[in-house]
């Protein structure tokens, strides 16, 4: 029975994801379909692919995960399919798929819309619906696809650090406004040569001096640090909202003064 994922920025209002659903049930019908999300970011890749990528590798193998993410940045003329960690990406060319790699996949392959990108997203989800049909059912992907070597290629954002700091980009802030950053455990370690730290969350008037294990290492309503269950530093108020309290935020755009950039806000660590 094929596991099937779907991770897409179309979120629950509309009928379309049901309608993908559907499409997938009645040409797939053996399959087995987890949501994600369906609050992707249409733009915010590198949170999506925070997401994506730490919830992908709890699935067995030979998975096929579904991204729909800003689909139509440009005209729909193929699909992207690939294999990564011996389970399938099923995502729009668009840069998605190598931020949630982290790395060019070997094995990249273009499904044709065989529309002149002119498919709606119905019609592209049926494609891919009837792909994984091809797969479950014995084919390779080279009877299915084109073997691609020029895609999108986009990659996370790295800490910039010094030898006596890092300074890190907000990428998630989850439910409870604990905040997440791109550093994880071993850059973390490898930067602070056992060194005392602290991290600044507000012109050095509030800051944290100490990794914990868990919230109950701390007394409700004081400030945390730990690595979390992907391994990247989480910044928590225990029973508070963190980021609400000091006005952290994530990925922001200010199309007029920026020119599009995509702006992260960023947390500070010191070393000493």
């Amino acid at each position: 029975m094929p596991a099937l994922t779907l991770s897409t920025d179309i979120g629950q209002y509309d009928y379309l994801t049901g309608a993908i659903k559907g499409q997938l049930l009645s040409t797939v019908p053996e399959c087995t379909i987890a949501d994600i999300t369906h609050q992707l970011s249409p733009y915010n890749y590198q949170q999506s692919a925070y997401i994506c990528k730490n919830a992908f590798k709890y699935f067995p193998v030979d998975t096929f995960h579904i991204v729909i993410i800003n689909f139509f940045e440009r005209a729909p003329t193929h699909i992207l399919i690939s294999e990564f960690n011996d389970q399938f990406i099923i995502c729009p060319d668009n840069g998605i798929l190598t931020m949630i790699t982290g790395i060019k996949p070997k094995n990249v392959f273009a499904i044709s819309t065989n529309s002149n990108g002119k498919a709606t997203l119905l019609q592209c989800t049926q494609i891919i619906a009837e792909t994984i049909e091809k797969i479950v059912h014995g084919k390779n992907l080279l009877s299915i696809g084109t073997a691609i070597n020029v895609i999108d290629e986009k990659y996370p954002m790295r800490s910039a650090s010094g030898p006596d700091w890092i300074e890190s980009q907000i990428i998630f802030i989850d439910n409870f406004e604990n905040v997440i950053v791109n550093l994880e455990k071993e850059e973390f370690e490898e930067i602070r040569k056992n060194r005392k730290f602290k991290i600044v969350l507000m012109r050095n008037s509030e800051l944290i001096e100490k990794i914990s294990d868990h919230y109950a290492t701390v007394q409700p309503g004081e400030n945390m640090a730990f690595f979390n269950s992907a391994g990247y530093l989480e910044i928590a108020i225990n029973k508070g909202n963190v980021a609400g309290l000091f006005g952290l935020q994530g990925y922001t755009e200010n199309t007029s003064a920026m020119q599009n950039r995509l702006l992260y806000q960023t947390v500070r660590i010191l070393f000493y």
